[in-house]
């Protein structure tokens, strides 16, 4: 594990944050990522995750580090072996990511995918972060060659972006700065591999921790505890319909993780759901993803 910490905490056990506190949300995470990295895309769970239980703590930022924009020049002759890595981190993640698509369609220009993220960032966090989503489940399950522009303002529609505006934003100096600013972020926070977290408590602004890699829900929840400097309880956890309702699209592993299922229980309570007609199984190469669908 890579750790990065400044500042100094104290853990407060069985305290809860104020109000106050709560209405400023005092921590910030920096999620270092690329849309075509499948470690980062593994991350997807836990995030998720993080949100539902202390989502009330923390804000999130993605930012595009750009290494594997430079990575991908130096191994786009090797097709098969980008293959090979994607289908090794599906099985061992459970989150599908075809590598087929660097054999049948392979990604262009990276670049043209981070320049639209920044681009469907400047409607809002909220929108950039549905983009970011749908263009790491076109690239990782339907093969998808993300740097073509047809491609891209097919997922802004159907991230319900305004389509206009992200075309033209697509192409404007906004969105490289806002990636150039990514890039120097990277840099400066010495962030040398993806994905990467670097927390923040905005209450004390030397205070940082940095964790680089993916680990197992509780190594996140800790450090966020760290930052907080207290140990609140997580929040209840939704039904599994209004998961599914918010977030529409998922992997049976985002549920099991959710939900502290196994992939098989999970995969029995979505069976369920199927046979309400409430829910439509997609199936991947690796594992399964569902939609919800409910009737009317």
């Amino acid at each position: 594990m890579s750790w990065k910490a400044t500042g100094t905490s104290q853990e407060q056990p069985n305290t809860q944050i104020s109000f106050f506190d709560l209405l400023k949300r005092p921590v910030e995470i920096y999620v270092f990522i690329d849309p075509l990295c499948p470690e980062c895309w593994s991350l997807e769970p836990i995030i998720k995750k993080l949100t539902i239980e202390y989502g009330r703590f923390f804000t999130i930022r993605p930012i595009i580090s750009g290494k594997m924009t430079s990575l991908h020049k130096k191994i786009l002759d090797k097709p098969s072996h980008l293959k090979k890595v994607w289908d090794k981190t599906a099985n061992r993640t459970g989150m599908c990511c075809d590598g087929d698509v660097w054999l049948e369609n392979p990604i262009s220009s990276p670049l043209i995918t981070s320049l639209a993220i920044k681009a469907a960032e400047l409607q809002g966090k909220k929108p950039g972060m549905r983009f970011l989503r749908k263009v790491q489940e076109y690239v990782f399950l339907e093969k998808q060659n993300i740097s073509e522009e047809e491609v891209l303002i097919e997922c802004a529609r159907k991230s319900k972006l305004d389509v206009d505006e992200f075309v033209k934003d697509l192409h404007s100096d906004a969105a490289r700065r806002a990636l150039q600013c990514d890039f120097k972020l990277t840099r400066e926070m010495d962030v040398d591999s993806i994905p990467t977290l670097v927390l923040f408590n905005q209450s004390d602004e030397d205070a940082g921790l940095k964790v680089s890699g993916t680990y197992a829900y509780n190594v996140y929840v800790n450090v966020l505890k760290e930052m907080l400097q207290k140990d609140p309880k997580p929040a209840n956890k939704p039904t599994l319909e209004e998961f599914l309702s918010y977030y529409n699209f998922v992997a049976n592993k985002e549920i099991a993780v959710v939900f502290d299922w196994t992939e098989q229980q999970a995969k029995k309570e979505m069976k369920k759901l199927v046979l309400k007609q409430k829910v439509k199984e997609v199936p991947v190469k690796y594992g399964v993803f569902w939609r919800y669908e409910p009737e009317g």
